[in-house]
């Protein structure tokens, strides 16, 4: 029978809509299972085939869940503001709301073309004002909300009023930007105005100055994963280093939360490991080293308080405010110039760069508070103003990056850990060492030495013993139009948050997308963005005059807002009453499956994390984690096709003769290609582009072949392959094997379009088992033994495969049982009927329309996932293999239940054997039970 795939899948994708066949109830009677993609951006190009593989992976467990009679939530929306289309609306003055609801539509329509059992209706978009209300909400909540350690929860700003009426700053320990000391009397003749910055220093979400990643050309700060090579990552533009006042989320509040919930997480070590590097925890002590000729003291965090006596200068972040202060007349020219230079660069740069060293000479000398030796100060971009205290004490013989500077200006180098090497030459690491050459800690180990210099750091009054984390707070402020507006106004150049009645404080119309000429964001364009605090509404902004109507911020949130909670709105998406109902996040609990690539590892998962924390802190859900099981998907990578242009011309040289020529290799569109073969249409490519319309061509036996190569499937490499012409041709069913059968989901791996042929063979293969012909026949009558063992092997194997997430075997289990079934021209309804159930995670429409050819009126998805029969896969009968001296004579069946002894006179009394034997006695008989004989004569 024709297997018309086209037909059959539009057939059951309408019939999916119109039934709603995968809308989920909150139904709590059943046990639940949330089943969840990273949240997907909806760009321009669509999607190609490699973006389908995670969801392709995560539809088929959401489908075995419901199979198992799960209430499985498994949902899908967008990620929908961002850079991108902000950037498309500069260029052509279109508004992203535009471009982003074309581009979310086209998306739509190819998920739905795969047939994806995602809710639909609990869809929901960042960039809605429905959804973006609860994002300022929660924005607000942070703002009111400080971090108690003694409680080490987030709690409402007014216990913290509470504890400064009653007791000022005594007795309090929160975190905060600086350390105040003030009575409660001080706090109560304190102006509003005072009260609110003090309050800044400790709110979750506060506004200070701050260094950022700042992009002239695109008007907006960066993230760091934004910025490549001291470059915008989209636009290549220059990006420095820019202090600004800017909001910030005190994320590193939560630092060791966040370290010590990975252990409770089932996700795959290298994104555990990742993201441990980046909250980078490490211990040891902060001490005081007096600047001579100044009040000053320069403060520093060092892990090797130990190696304090080995200190012989000290390094400053370029951005350290000290630095002005400090700097001689003599040396101010060489220090700012170099300052200069330091802010073209990132600090993810200046991380990485491990190998080049430079600085500038300060004039300053701190002293060595235990060796009372004088100590340079210098400047140098390796040492980062956020990680400690922007200050290190170098010790240049016990670490290599210190020594590399020591050695580029001339510093001293002085042993302080016992070792054989010649530290002038090389820096020696250990812990394992003793101290020397270090007055009272000579002699004494890595441990006993680091407690001691504590103490004494403590005695002396000049530190204490502390643990440090590299993480620094998010900012979270951006100067860009479309984005989130932060639901703050501003009274006395202090901030204050909107009422909750307000929300949503919605994105205004502006004439243009850049920022203004006095260099505000683009939301200083809008006409109508001021706060009316007496009648609690957004009015024109000519109408600000200071009293009554006072100016909105100008800055909009960054794109990890909306998606650091959306797992969250999809449990209860249409309630305009809070962000979701606490039943209904105490139900569905957490993410249970999550899929997504591990470019996410640390930010989107730091900052849903850090969200969720607080949120179960201020108690609006339960959950410690929002993510229980995370699995990264491989790429599906393309095969790009490159051409071969000769020098200064508009030749081109196929790819065999291109050894004989200087030339330059481009990439062309796979498109371009004749069929499957690397032969390049060469008509086809003149007409692609105007520049090589007069192209000239040297061939190779008539044919132009082009050079192939497997990379990143990208619009970029010309390489992509559209999942709408694979689902026209092989079918959506089609597509989901394949690309489960292409190899272990985490692995990345090549797409070729022509394996597509044998997945689509076997989908004909099974349709054909429901055939006789051109006539749907299955019968009623009981399988044979042969047939159930076909089955059951299948649903063991697929049971364990999927659990495991091994898709790749299942695909080919398929096969073999298809076959094997095919061989014993089984068409019996009790073996095809659970097949079908089987089979449908994988490749639903077709199973779908068998289910219905069946006589069944309801759809496959609820069916109870077969039970595996271990009984089946018992051997009645075992052909052992029989071995004289060795060598394999021949096989005999016995039945499976006999005991060893009774294989062996089976085995001895056989014609065959006494042939062999000819009246001799064996030396030696093995019977391995179920596997062979083994006879030694």
């Amino acid at each position: 029978m024709f297997y018309d795939h086209q037909q059959i899948e539009k057939k059951w994708q309408k019939y999916w809509e119109d039934n709603q066949t995968y809308k989920t109830s909150n139904n709590t009677d059943k046990p639940k299972f949330y089943v969840l993609d990273m949240f997907p951006y909806p760009s321009g190009a669509g999607l190609h085939v490699g973006h389908p593989l995670g969801y392709i992976a995560s539809d088929i467990y959401a489908r075995y869940k419901r199979h198992q009679g799960f209430n499985v939530l498994h949902p899908v929306g967008y990620d929908s503001f961002g850079l991108p289309a902000e950037q498309y609306a500069i260029q052509t003055g279109q508004h992203p709301a535009i471009t982003t609801e074309q581009n979310i539509n086209r998306y739509e329509e190819q998920l739905r073309k795969i047939g994806f059992s995602f809710d639909w209706s609990r869809e929901v978009r960042t960039s809605d004002a429905s959804y973006y209300k609860w994002t300022q909400w929660i924005f607000i909540e942070l703002y009111h909300s400080w971090y108690n350690k003694n409680t080490d929860k987030a709690e409402s700003i007014d216990t913290l009023i509470k504890h400064f009426e009653e007791k000022g700053t005594e007795g309090l320990n929160a975190n905060q930007n600086d350390e105040l000391n003030f009575t409660a009397e001080e706090w109560a003749n304190a102006s509003d105005l005072d009260k609110e910055d003090i309050l800044l220093n400790y709110r979750l979400a506060y506004r200070a100055e701050t260094t950022v990643n700042w992009c002239p050309a695109l008007g907006t700060v960066l993230a760091n994963d934004e910025v490549k090579d001291g470059k915008s990552e989209r636009g290549g533009f220059p990006v420095f280093q820019k202090k600004m006042m800017q909001w910030s989320m005190r994320i590193s509040a939560y630092s060791e939360r966040l370290l010590q919930g990975l252990s409770k997480l089932d996700w795959p070590q290298p994104l555990k490991d990742s993201q441990e590097y980046w909250i980078g925890k490490s211990q040891g002590a902060q001490v005081q080293f007096q600047v001579e000729g100044h009040d000053e003291v320069v403060e520093v965090f060092t892990t090797r308080p130990d190696t304090i006596f080995g200190a012989t200068f000290m390094v400053l972040a370029p951005e350290n405010p000290l630095v002005d202060t400090i700097t001689t007349a003599a040396q101010k020219a060489e220090v700012d110039t170099y300052i200069e230079e330091t802010s073209k660069k990132t600090e993810r740069d200046r991380m990485s760069d491990v190998k080049n060293v430079s600085g500038a000479f300060t004039g300053s000398y701190a002293i060595n508070p235990f060796s009372g030796e004088k100590m340079p100060i210098y400047i140098s971009d390796y040492v980062l103003m956020g990680y400690g205290t922007g200050a290190v004490m170098a010790v240049p013989a016990h670490d290599e990056r210190d020594h590399r500077f020591a050695k580029k200006f001339n510093l001293e180098i002085k042993k302080v850990v016992e070792t054989e090497e010649d530290v002038q030459e090389n820096s020696f690491d250990s812990k394992d060492s003793v101290c020397v050459n270090s007055d009272f800690l000579n002699g004494l180990n890595y441990n006993d030495a680091k407690s001691k210099i504590i103490s004494e750091i403590e005695m002396k009054g000049i530190g204490h013993g502390t643990t440090n984390y590299r993480q620094r707070d998010a900012i979270f402020s951006r100067q860009r139009y479309w984005g989130e507006p932060v639901p703050i106004y501003y009274k006395e150049g202090m901030p204050y948050t909107l009422p909750v009645s307000a929300l949503p404080l919605e994105l205004p119309e502006v004439e243009k997308y850049l920022p203004t000429e006095d260099g505000d964001p683009p939301l200083g364009n809008a006409k109508t963005f001021a706060w009316d605090e007496v009648n609690q509404k957004v009015v024109a902004t000519d109408l600000i005059d200071d009293q009554t109507v006072f100016p909105l911020e100008l800055s909009t949130m960054p794109g990890w807002a909306g998606s650091s909670w959306y797992f969250l709105r999809y449990m209860d998406p249409q309630n305009d009453g809070e962000f979701c109902a606490k039943n209904l996040s105490d139900y569905w609990g957490q993410v249970d499956l999550y899929i997504g690539g591990s470019e996410h590892a640390t930010g989107h998962l730091l900052y849903s994390r850090f969200w969720n924390m607080f949120l179960k802190d201020r108690g609006y859900i339960s959950h410690d984690e929002p993510f229980q099981k995370l699995i990264n998907q491989g790429m599906i990578l393309g095969m790009s096709a490159f051409v071969y242009r000769i020098d200064g011309t508009n030749k081109y040289v196929s790819k065999n003769l291109a050894s004989e020529y200087q030339t330059q290799q481009i990439h062309v569109d796979v498109s371009l290609l004749k069929g499957t073969s690397d032969e390049l249409d060469t008509e086809a490519f003149k007409a692609w582009r105007p520049d090589y319309a007069n192209a000239e061509f040297i061939l190779e036996d008539g044919k132009y072949i082009t050079d192939r190569e497997v990379e990143k499937m990208s619009k970029s490499k010309y390489n992509v392959v559209n999942p709408d012409d694979i689902c026209e041709e092989y079918g959506a069913d089609g597509l989901r094997l394949y690309e489960m059968f292409l190899g272990p989901l985490e692995q990345s791996k090549p797409w070729n379009t022509q394996g597509l042929s044998g997945v689509y063979g076997f989908l004909k293969k099974f349709w054909n088992l429901y055939f006789n012909g051109d006539v749907f026949e299955v019968s009623d009558e009981e399988p044979t033994k042969a047939e159930y063992k076909v089955l059951h092997t299948l649903i063991k194997k697929v049971v364990y495969d999927i659990e495991n997430f091994s898709f790749n075997t299942s695909v080919s289990s398929f096969m073999i049982a298809v076959n094997e079934l095919q061989k014993l021209k089984c068409n019996k309804r009790n073996i095809l009927e659970p097949l079908a159930v089987i089979i449908s995670p994988y490749a639903p429409h077709i199973c779908e329309e068998l289910w219905s050819l069946l006589g069944h009126n309801e759809s496959i998805e609820f069916e109870k996932f077969p039970a595996l029969n271990e009984d089946y896969l018992i051997e009645d009968e075992i052909e052992y293999p029989v071995s004289v001296n060795g060598k394999m004579k021949f096989k005999i069946s016995l039945s499976a239940q006999l005991s060893a002894k009774e294989v062996e006179d089976l085995v001895i009394s056989n014609e065959k054997m006494q042939q062999i034997l000819e009246g001799k006695t064996p030396k030696k008989i093995i019977v391995v039970p179920h596997r062979i004989v083994n006879i030694v004569i």
